[in-house]
């Protein structure tokens, strides 16, 4: 059976990915159409039922959670490690300032809602470009995600914020980033296989740390090395072989301060 899967180039998806998307695990009969795009990108279509199966943000997954459910493995969970807003150094932030964001649907612009709510007049682009933009004083300020929270300081960039870390502090469990949802119309039987051959491919990767490197080197692009591998080693963890109690209880009270009401989340 041959399915549709979305997830972004960045290090954290390649990694897990790389074994089910290669078969190096025993995928029980199922085949991949791979579709890399930015994790915006994947919030949209999502909207769009586009995939069969695709990372995206929790606070997309928050507005199609009766279309799609969500995998016990393969979310990105931060522990004090979230969207970081940043600014150049003597910037006073007011309500009229500028202020870039990945997206209005990513998980960084709900957490910048709940944190500074009076910081509203929010421009969209893409999140590669937004340390670049604050640093060319183009937006007074900008919510970074991905690896650029490795890279703003040498820029002489200043942190306002670190979004995973207010969320920590007010509920004492990880923040839920970003997530593997599939699609509810799929019979049970095969979301239940989905979520099977996908921890064996995050297991894999944990075993086998050194096997995804050309597959991760190749989408990172320009990314240094030590920034690739610092960044596998913040956003897959624990909870992404398995959320536990932990991780649905954060999943679970994402869901509610969002407002969202939902009879079921996972599969």
């Amino acid at each position: 059976m041959k399915l549709t899967l979305g997830f972004s180039p960045c290090p954290n998806d390649t990694y897990i990915f790389d074994a089910l998307v290669h078969h190096k695990i025993d995928t029980e009969g199922l085949d991949f159409e791979v579709f890399f795009a930015d994790v915006e990108q994947l919030n949209k279509w999502v909207f769009q039922a586009k995939l069969d199966i695709t990372k995206l943000s929790y606070n997309a997954f928050t507005h199609c959670v009766n279309d799609y459910a969500l995998l016990d493995s393969g979310s990105a969970l931060g522990n004090n490690c979230g969207p970081i807003l940043i600014k150049k150094p003597n910037t006073i932030l007011t309500k009229e300032s500028k202020i870039a964001i990945p997206g209005k649907y990513t998980t960084a612009n709900m957490l910048l809602n709940i944190a500074f709510p009076n910081l509203q007049n929010r421009i969209e682009m893409l999140f590669s470009e937004i340390e670049n933009k604050v640093f060319e004083g183009r937006v007074d300020a900008g919510l970074i995600i991905h690896e650029n929270r490795f890279t703003y300081e040498e820029k002489g960039l200043e942190k306002v914020n670190d979004l995973g870390e207010f969320w920590q502090e007010e509920t004492g469990l990880p923040i839920p980033l970003g997530g593997i949802v599939v699609k509810r119309e799929l019979p049970l039987a095969i979301q239940q296989k989905i979520e099977r051959v996908l921890r064996k491919s995050v297991e894999y990767a944990f075993a086998n740390p050194n096997s995804s490197a050309d597959f991760v080197k190749y989408h990172a692009q320009e990314m240094e090395k030590k920034v690739l591998d610092a960044h596998i080693a913040l956003y897959v963890n624990d909870y992404s072989i398995s959320l536990g109690d932990q991780g649905r209880n954060a999943v679970e009270l994402l869901f509610a301060k969002s407002g969202r009401v939902c009879n079921s989340i996972f599969i």
